[in-house]
């Protein structure tokens, strides 16, 4: 579980926008897996609109202090 001074930031290991390894990194995961399964989910289920979430979240997710 994420420490409470740590804070979600889009991270600098990033494929498109840094979202998928900033959640990674915040929860201590590996990025390639999180991407691997956010991919799987948007494309299998219609209810799960990835591509707006994804957007959603670079927007809101600030970016990291290189």
């Amino acid at each position: 579980m994420p420490s409470a001074e740590k804070a979600l930031k889009r991270s600098s290991n990033r494929v498109i926008g840094g979202v998928c390894g900033g959640i990674a990194e915040y929860y201590g995961w590996d990025p390639s897996i999180l991407r691997l399964v956010y991919l799987i989910v948007s494309i299998v289920s219609t209810a799960f609109p990835g591509i707006i979430v994804y957007i959603i979240l670079w927007i809101v997710i600030p970016p990291a202090e290189d």
